[in-house]
């Protein structure tokens, strides 16, 4: 289906950005114009404490036109990522960003420069409450901020620096042409990023075998180059950290969010003390699909057939409001207010990009970015993807604009909570063995996807960004020896490891954001946590949550779990959830036995 074929009400209303293309161009056009303005704030934050709040409070408000810009833009170009006008459009909105980090770019070190006794006087003055968070955050990151002209280069770099990530980014979502295959009826289907994995749930085995093979036969035949893309990545990450005195690029990436690495290798370590868990996994998966060798195309079938009926957009709304009802009325307002009024872009179409995301400028609604299918793990996307939006709804109606953006390291909590919810519900609402078995294999599918397949990825970032920091060059070889050898300590010796899928990490978009993917592992050990406490506590634990919920980037994110009553610097939140995935393995082996 092209673009210009999807009805209406099925696509997000961009209107809500911006009402035209053309009021977008005078936006960007005002914004533009405004950025040799800064040079009337530079060398003068220093002189009073109104210049530092007029330099605040202009700053906010170019940030905030620009955000909208840019967001605009790149939305509209996942729509259709071979339209050429929003490919322009982004490309334009990304350089206006680092234009106005570049103009800025005189601020922190000048804030710096400021005598910390005298600025803190400042900031206890009612009118930099929305602002005393932003500088104090600032002030920890004194040693790595640099000297004026140099943070002045290194914001003009950000858009050369950019260029691996986007080189992937198109060849990822536009030029990547994946083959067609026949089926058993002799049917073509033409592969494609939205119908990989429903096809890989297929129950005809030599389907799933064609579609895999031929999906990393694919990337195969671009392997060297993507290698190129994925070590220029990691090299531009190193020369920021070793630029900004920081002792690995993993240290500089989780202090944005003010993360210990003990709370990185804290995860790797409990998963690896629970390998075994996943093993027995596939020793279960192997015996229930009662096949002798069990392949890495076999991963994503369900043990228990799934029903064959295709779950409405309509019915998979239903579902979603049902199993987030014990977030009560206020929360499930919001979500139909959501579902009501086109926040969401349900249908895949040519050319649109892959996967799913939530996203949104301050001060509008958020959007959410489906490729729906139709399936039960669509259904648990959909949930996943409002909880983000509703996340950021939250943070932005009750938080400042200066600390409405939540840190990353928080940023899969709540969409997490949301699928927890929604399967418990879900397991709670059938008695029928069968149902239910279909339904722990569901949940036991996000402990292997989640939390095992997440730090397997975050183990596999540590060691090549340790590799490229030691003067290692990643070449498709190494990495796929070392994807290889991973998945062969995760999976374990049930498995056989079939060649391809040393190829994976070709595949993976979120590498091109570094040290990201560790956090839907401590995310879904959190979100365990929540939605227990949510279920259990009923009101109160709603209340807790939305402690949570509408922090915002007010405090450390770790600060704000514990406000909901979760202590990720310790290993039992993660111990709790592996617990969990045991006995949801022992609830399993139980009713395939029966």
């Amino acid at each position: 289906m092209k673009r210009e074929e999807q009805k209406k009400e099925n696509t997000w209303n961009m209107e809500d950005l911006f009402l035209s293309d053309t009021i977008w161009e005078q936006s960007l056009q005002e914004v533009s114009e405004k950025i040799n303005e800064y040079q009337k704030f530079s060398g003068k934050i220093r002189e009073s404490k109104k210049n530092l709040l007029d330099y605040l409070k202009w700053n906010d408000a170019v940030n905030l036109q620009a955000e909208r810009l840019y967001v605009y833009s790149h939305q509209k170009y996942h729509q259709d990522m071979t339209n050429a006008t929003y490919q322009d459009y982004a490309g334009r909105a990304q350089k206006l960003l680092v234009d106005i980090r570049s103009a800025a770019s005189f601020f922190e070190p000048e804030l710096l420069d400021i005598d910390e006794n005298i600025l803190n006087q400042w900031l206890e003055d009612s009118r930099f409450a929305d602002y005393r968070r932003y500088i104090r955050e600032i002030l920890r990151g004194k040693e790595h901020t640099l000297d004026k002209k140099t943070e002045e280069v290194l914001a003009k770099s950000q858009r050369m620096a950019s260029a691996a990530d986007n080189i992937y980014a198109a060849y990822h979502g536009a030029d990547i042409d994946f083959p067609e295959i026949t089926d058993s009826e002799g049917k073509k289907i033409k592969i494609t990023h939205g119908n990989f994995v429903p096809l890989l749930n297929k129950p005809d085995r030599e389907l799933r075998k064609k579609v895999f093979k031929a999906v990393y036969k694919t990337y195969g035949s671009m392997k060297n180059t993507v290698a190129a893309m994925f070590h220029a990545n990691v090299e531009q990450a190193c020369f920021y950290a070793d630029v900004r005195k920081y002792p690995s690029t993993r240290a500089m990436y989780l202090d944005g969010s003010n993360i210990p690495e003990g709370v990185y290798d804290n995860l790797i370590d409990v998963v690896h003390e629970n390998l075994d868990l996943m093993h027995r996994y596939v020793t279960l998966r192997k015996k229930a699909l009662g096949v002798e060798e069990l392949h890495m195309y076999d991963i994503y079938v369900p043990i228990v057939n799934p029903p064959e009926e295709r779950i409405p957009f309509d019915k998979a709304k239903e579902m979603v409001i049902e199993g987030l009802s014990p977030m009560g009325k206020e929360y499930i307002g919001k979500l139909k207010e959501g579902f009501d009024n086109r926040w969401i872009d349900i249908y895949e179409n040519e050319g649109k990009r892959s996967g799913a995301y939530s996203w949104g400028a301050y001060g509008t609604h958020p959007y959410v970015l489906l490729n729906y299918q139709g399936t039960l793990d669509h259904v648990f996307t959909l949930a996943h993807e409002m909880g983000h939006a509703l996340h950021s709804y939250y943070s932005d109606t009750t938080q400042p604009y200066s600390n409405a953006g939540y840190k990353i390291f928080v940023a899969e909590v709540a969409s997490t909570c949301n699928e927890s919810l929604l399967i418990h519900h879900l397991l709670k609402q059938t008695e029928t063995p069968k149902t239910k078995a279909y339904l722990i294999n569901h949940f036991l599918e996000q402990f292997k996807g989640t939390l095992y397949r997440q730090t397997m990825f975050a183990e596999f970032e540590k060691i090549t960004h340790k590799m490229v920091e030691e003067g290692k060059t990643l070449t498709s070889d190494v990495l796929c020896s070392v994807y290889y050898d991973l998945n062969k300590k995760y999976f374990g010796e049930e498995m056989v490891l079939d060649e391809e899928i040393s190829l994976e990490w070709a595949r993976i978009p979120h590498f091109y954001k570094p040290f990201y993917v560790y956090q839907y592992a401590t995310g879904i050990s959190a979100a365990i946590a929540l939605s227990k406490k949510i279920m259990t506590r009923k009101e109160q634990g709603v209340a807790d949550y939305m402690k949570f919920l509408t922090g915002g980037n007010s405090r450390d994110p770790l600060e704000l779990l514990k406000l909901a009553g979760v202590d990720m610097t310790r290993k039992e939140a993660i111990e709790d959830a592996l617990d969990l995935f045991r006995t949801l393995l022992d609830q399993m082996e139980e009713l395939l036995d029966a």
